[in-house]
């Protein structure tokens, strides 16, 4: 692609400017009137961005031009996701004590939420793939649907990787292995809804 001289590399971006701004693109007179040029300058230099493949425009209309050099907004490759270990119960699971490192993720399979990571220590949660040694990603969250898999504080003291229910007087945690009888409590917080697995096969 040929490079541009200065003029229209300042009408370029002017464009892209207009186009940000007002969500459609300049008139040939409002550029002209812009860098206080001609009409017929303006013109020019519109049909040199265009023979140079950087706009393309319909001259037969008004508010035509179109950028054809977009670059999208530039956005990390990947999230980093803490990991908080097995948690300890009495320690508060966001407590500095409990950071256990970190993973990098493609950061388009996490764009909305705050997510952090625990080591699954246990089978209760087999029966729906979740296994021992797992790494289950959540996002953190108060709140849960009948049926999410959350993990949850229990009674402000233990922690638990359980499917949420609401029942009319009481939270029921239930394992999906029928080795575990379900949790049925008054007292639970809900500390995350469960994202993905990560499973290493080493």
């Amino acid at each position: 692609m040929k490079g541009l001289t200065k003029r229209q590399e300042e009408t370029l971006n002017y464009i892209k400017d207009y186009i940000q701004q007002h969500s459609y693109p300049p008139t040939i007179r409002e550029l002209a009137s812009f860098f206080n040029i001609s009409v017929k300058g303006a013109y020019d230099h519109i049909k040199a961005l265009e023979k140079k493949g950087r706009i393309r425009c319909d001259g037969n209309r008004s508010r035509t031009i179109e950028i054809l050099d977009k670059k999208p907004v530039s956005e990390p490759e990947t999230i980093e996701i803490p990991i908080l270990g097995k948690v300890a119960a009495g320690l508060p699971l966001f407590a500095e004590e409990n950071y256990d490192g970190s993973l990098n993720m493609p950061a388009c399979n996490f764009k909305t939420g705050n997510f952090f990571a625990l080591h699954v220590s246990g089978d209760s949660m087999q029966d729906i793939g979740i296994l021992d040694g797992d790494l289950a990603i959540f996002n953190q969250k108060n709140t849960a649907e009948n049926g999410d898999i959350v993990v949850a504080m229990i009674n402000d003291e233990a922690y638990t990787l359980k499917r949420f229910f609401r029942e009319k007087n009481r939270i029921k945690l239930k394992a999906e292995n029928p080795v575990y009888p379900p949790i049925y409590t008054q007292n639970v917080k809900v500390l995350g809804k469960l994202k993905c697995i990560v499973r290493d096969y080493d």
